[in-house]
């Protein structure tokens, strides 16, 4: 069967303030890097649902859903916080995005997928169960790893972020949750400065300092990561694959590139063969030098689609 890649034009709809690195252009350049490179021809391009409220409610407090709800204005901005704002097209194009990891989980416990990738936007993995933050709004991978454990045959499943900054929303999540392992790989000191201390078995943080380049990169996530997997032995991997690690991206100052991302992809790719039923669920989170992001979502894309 053909991977499926969710993505939709309202995703382009939500819009923050002038000059704001998380904007449309970046799923276009995306989707442009893609059909140039025929990459499209291998996957099956979907439309996703809008996100249900219950999935919503298993990882996000029911007053934050109401206040960010109530929060989408008719016209013009309004700031959530300092670096998160809606606009008119902001609440669906976040209920896109989640719902693409709603459907996601369905299709592939269903066994009508196997690889999925949500080429959605705004990223969701800062966003915390009570909080917008970090250009978030809902936790997309968070419901989708949320729903896969409803699944009465799924017992364990792993999140792992390789973003330049720290999944602190989904570490924040599931730290009392040891059905789901959170791995995350980020930069530090460094945005956002919350749960990157938190200490779980089933949470593995991996904070590295600015300038790690791809040999130190690699050594740390096989030391964390390669252990953290045969302990869990997750059923489903989810991946929030944030690309501002590369070494071009304006937002942070790693030293990553195309192929580390290839390579990270390519050991979770085997790490899903072993244990997972080759069952992967990525989604996109962060990424903001134009031509850099298309590059690693095209090597991640390769690699996913073996």
């Amino acid at each position: 069967m053909k991977p499926i890649l969710f993505t939709h034009d309202a995703c382009d709809a939500h819009r923050m303030h002038p000059g704001h690195p998380e904007r449309p252009e970046r799923r276009q350049a995306i989707l442009r890097r893609l059909q140039q490179e025929k990459m499209l021809d291998e996957w099956e391009v979907r439309e996703p649902p809008l996100v249900s409220r219950e999935a919503l409610e298993h990882v996000h407090d029911a007053r934050y859903l109401d206040g960010v709800f109530a929060s989408s204005p008719d016209e013009g901005l309004f700031d959530l916080d300092g670096d998160t704002a809606m606009s008119p097209g902001t609440l669906r194009a976040a209920r896109l995005a989640s719902g693409a990891l709603e459907e996601a989980v369905a299709l592939v416990t269903r066994g009508e997928a196997r690889r999925v990738f949500c080429a959605m936007r705004p990223p969701g993995h800062h966003a915390e169960s009570n909080a917008a933050m970090g250009f978030c709004f809902f936790n997309h991978v968070a419901v989708g790893a949320a729903a896969a454990i409803e699944t009465p045959e799924i017992e364990r499943v792993a999140v792992f972020d390789f973003d330049v900054h720290h999944g602190n929303g989904t570490v924040e999540m599931f730290q009392d949750r040891p059905q789901v392992m959170v791995c995350s790989s980020f930069q530090h000191p460094f945005y956002p400065h919350r749960y990157h201390d938190v200490k779980r078995d089933h949470i593995i943080n991996t904070p590295l300092p600015a300038g790690t380049g791809s040999e130190d990169f690699r050594r740390a996530i096989e030391r964390d990561w390669t252990p953290a997997i045969e302990k869990h032995r997750p059923q489903i991997i989810f991946i929030s694959a944030g690309f501002d690690a590369h070494r071009d991206d304006p937002l942070g100052g790693m030293r990553l590139d195309e192929k580390d991302f290839a390579w990270v992809t390519r050991l979770l790719v085997e790490a899903a063969g072993k244990h997972s039923g080759g069952r992967i669920i990525s989604t996109l989170e962060g990424g903001y030098h134009l031509d850099a992001l298309a590059g690693s979502v095209d090597a991640h894309l390769r690699e996913l689609g073996k």
